[in-house]
C-alpha cells in the first residue's frame, strides 16, 4: 500500500507531461489512445479558446498554423505561475516576453500587441473601487495635488498596436512611438485614448508624484526640462489636466 501513491504520483505525471507534449511524452501504460485523444483534445481546446478569447487582434493576425503552434509551445513549455483562468492572459503574456528575451522568431509587434490586449482584461478585473479613491473631485488642479485614477494607465509602444489590423501590419515600427492611455472609467467601461508626448510625460509625473507636487509645479518643472516658456507652458498642461479629469483619468485633487 505505501507504494500506491508514489505509483500515482508518477502516473499523473506521466499524464501531465503526455497532455503538454503528446509528440515526445508518451501516455501512462495501460490507457487506450482513443480515451487519451479525448484528453488531449479537450484540455487544449480549452487552454486555445481561452488565448483566443483574451488575444483576439493577435488570433486574426496569425495564420490557423502559426497561431496553433505559438499556443502549443506555451502549453507544452510554460511552467504559470498560478492556476486561475483569469490570470492565463497574464501568463501568456509572460511566455511572450520569455520568447522576446531568447530571441524566437516571433513578428516584432507579438509581445507588445499582447500586453495591449491584456491592459484592456486586467483593468476589467481590477477590483479597485474608483469612489474609495480620497479626493477633492473639484479641486483646483493647479494649486492643488492631482490625484490620478489607479484604472488610468499611460502606456508607451514602438508599434501602433492599436492599429494593427490584417489589411495593417507594417514591415517595421514607426520612428515615434506610440503612446495610450488605458483608462477604466467610473461606469466601468474600459477605453483607450492615443495621447501626445506631452500627456504622456504629464500623466507619469502624476503617478510618481509621491512628493506631493502641486499641478503648478509638476508642469512648470516639465517646461523646464522641455526649454519652453512657463508662462505657455502652464496654460496648455492645465487644460491636460482638465481634459483628463473629464475621462475620469485624473480623480480630483488630495
Amino acid at each position: 500500500m505505501p507504494e500506491a501513491p508514489a505509483r500515482l504520483r508518477a502516473q499523473q505525471y506521466a499524464f501531465a507531461a503526455h497532455l503538454r507534449d503528446p509528440g515526445s511524452a508518451p501516455p501512462p501504460p495501460g490507457i487506450e489512445d482513443r480515451r487519451m485523444a479525448v484528453y488531449r483534445e479537450l484540455f487544449y481546446n480549452s487552454i486555445e479558446s481561452l488565448l483566443a478569447g483574451n488575444f483576439p487582434v493577435i488570433r486574426t493576425l496569425l495564420d490557423d498554423g502559426a497561431w496553433h503552434d505559438l499556443v502549443r509551445a506555451f502549453y507544452r513549455e510554460h511552467r504559470a505561475h498560478t492556476p486561475l483562468f483569469p490570470e492565463i492572459g497574464r501568463e501568456f503574456l509572460r511566455y511572450l516576453e520569455a520568447r522576446a528575451d531568447r530571441g524566437e522568431p516571433d513578428p516584432g509587434w507579438l509581445p507588445q500587441l499582447a500586453h495591449y490586449e491584456w491592459v484592456e482584461l486586467a483593468l476589467s478585473l481590477d477590483e479597485t473601487e474608483l469612489a474609495d479613491v480620497p479626493c477633492d473631485p473639484h479641486g483646483d488642479l493647479l494649486a492643488g495635488v492631482p490625484v490620478p485614477s489607479p484604472l488610468a494607465w499611460p502606456l508607451a509602444y514602438a508599434w501602433p498596436v492599436h492599429r494593427l489590423a490584417p489589411d495593417h501590419v507594417p514591415p517595421a515600427p514607426p520612428s515615434a512611438p506610440t503612446f495610450l492611455l488605458a483608462l477604466r472609467d467610473r461606469g466601468d467601461a474600459v477605453r483607450f485614448k492615443e495621447l501626445t508626448p506631452m500627456t504622456f510625460a504629464l500623466m507619469q509625473r502624476l503617478h510618481a508624484n509621491d512628493a506631493g507636487a502641486s499641478g503648478r509645479a509638476l508642469l512648470e518643472a516639465m517646461a523646464g526640462e522641455a526649454g519652453q516658456p512657463a508662462d505657455a507652458f502652464v496654460p496648455a498642461g492645465a487644460a491636460a489636466l482638465a481634459q483628463l479629469r473629464e475621462r475620469d483619468a485624473v480623480l480630483g485633487t488630495r
